[in-house]
């Protein structure tokens, strides 16, 4: 389906794991008694997501929604660093906003601009050796660090257009006709509601100077409630910076055209009221109809906007686009737009920090859980495989405050306690 228009869509992101370090020794013949020489696992990929300018839709997400990026490399012997992993760029439309729920927060970011870069999911760090753990009381460390495993989100992305121009109005108001005269193009055009079932653009060109239209589904009452298209609609056009308001003037769907040109302006003052102030022409369309010329007056009369700003056409026949035309983009020049210039902006999800440090005791079950930011991540990069492993969790607990909290909650011989993936029965504290 090419060029079919695609604004949202929901996307899992999982960042490559660390490696895992080492446990490595020295075996070399002429040292027989070598030391720790297990290096350090590489960093898990990254993934990022970029506003590239080429892209117009989300269309690629609908075949594929899932995205992992590779995990680092294990360290070796002799402090060989594992490889990093490789980062994945996910890349859409400009305009782009991505939503994401982290510990029961949520956040968005916009990547309004092409070159805007979002660091969505990071990758995790890669363990250490046991070069690391070498101290003067402890020569031979048989202890080394998994990996740090990626962060998994999903990811809302909704594309709000980057469109100069709005076409507003009822169903059949005449928008459809309008781009494709204007413009290069084609929407499909068609006498019954919601002919636009999505949005179109085109390029204008006045002069040396273009812009971009969006003609975008009818709305219809309702429509700030989600009825219909409504939401569908309304989120498209919060980014124009004018609204060409079309009014069918000769009313043939048998509706009165005045009170169209009231409810459409009603819908956008209640889903959002800023929108409703948005510079605003009116074009009274279909004008070379005998019913138009009936109604002409009442609706120049009720039209709440300076005679300048009403223009009376013919899509159908081409009367009086032109000077509509110009008139819009002397009125574009003097309304500030977006920047679509590239901008080389690396963003992160705006997640408060916090102290590392901090931890809660709580029970759980007939146990305790334990959560902290460091001491879990210690717990996911812990090899329960090696003995030395228990014996150097419990000597972080002892320091950072852990054991004391427990013992002071309750904690009794014998009893488990979670952290993280982890379940640790206690034992007596010597």
């Amino acid at each position: 389906m090419a060029g079919e228009f695609f604004d949202r869509a929901e996307i899992t992101l999982e960042s490559g794991d660390g490696g895992d370090g080492s446990a490595n020794f020295r075996r070399e013949a002429h040292v027989p008694r070598g030391g720790p020489d297990g290096g350090d696992g590489g960093r898990g990929g990254h993934i990022y997501i970029l506003a590239d300018q080429h892209l117009n839709t989300l269309l690629p997400f609908r075949d594929q929604r899932k995205f992992k990026a590779t995990r680092g490399g294990n360290g070796g012997g002799s402090r060989k660093h594992g490889r990093d992993g490789g980062d994945l760029i996910i890349r859409v439309p400009p305009g782009t906003v991505a939503r994401v729920t982290i510990e029961g927060e949520a956040y968005e970011l916009d990547l309004a601009s092409p070159g805007m870069r979002l660091l969505a999911a990071r990758g995790g760090k890669g363990g250490l050796g046991n070069v690391h753990f070498a101290t003067s009381t402890h020569q031979v460390p048989r202890i080394a660090e998994l990996g740090q495993p990626g962060e998994a989100y999903e990811i809302d992305l909704e594309l709000k257009l980057l469109a100069d121009v709005g076409l507003v109005g009822f169903p059949n108001a005449g928008k459809s006709t309008l781009l494709s005269i204007i413009s290069a193009a084609r929407p499909k055009i068609g006498a019954y509601p919601f002919t636009t079932l999505q949005p179109n653009l085109g390029v204008v060109g006045v002069g040396d100077y273009s812009f971009v239209v969006a003609d975008i589904p009818g709305l219809i009452e309702g429509a700030h409630r989600g009825v219909g298209l409504g939401f569908d609609f309304l989120r498209h056009i919060e980014r124009t910076r004018l609204l060409l308001h079309l009014v069918d003037a000769a009313g043939v769907d048998g509706r009165d055209p005045v009170d169209d040109y009231r409810q459409i302006n009603e819908e956008l003052r209640q889903y959002q009221p800023e929108l409703a102030r948005r510079p605003q022409i009116v074009v009274l369309n279909k004008t070379d109809l005998p019913e138009a010329q009936d109604n002409l007056e009442r609706l120049r009369a009720a039209i709440t906007l300076p005679a300048s700003e009403v223009f009376e056409i013919s899509a159908a026949t081409r009367a009086g686009v032109d000077m509509l035309m110009q008139h819009v983009a002397v009125r574009l020049l003097d309304i500030p737009g977006p920047n679509r210039e590239t901008r080389e902006e690396e963003l992160t999800w705006p997640v408060p920090e916090v102290d590392e440090r901090l931890f809660t005791v709580e029970p759980e079950g007939k146990g305790w859980r334990v959560r902290g930011k460091k001491i879990e991540r210690l717990i996911s990069m812990t090899n329960f495989a090696q003995s030395e492993s228990l014996i150097r969790i419990q000597r972080v607990m002892q320091a950072s405050g852990i054991s004391n909290a427990l013992i002071t909650a309750g904690v009794q011989e014998g009893d488990i306690v979670h952290i993280e993936k982890a379940a640790l029965p206690w034992a007596a504290q010597e």
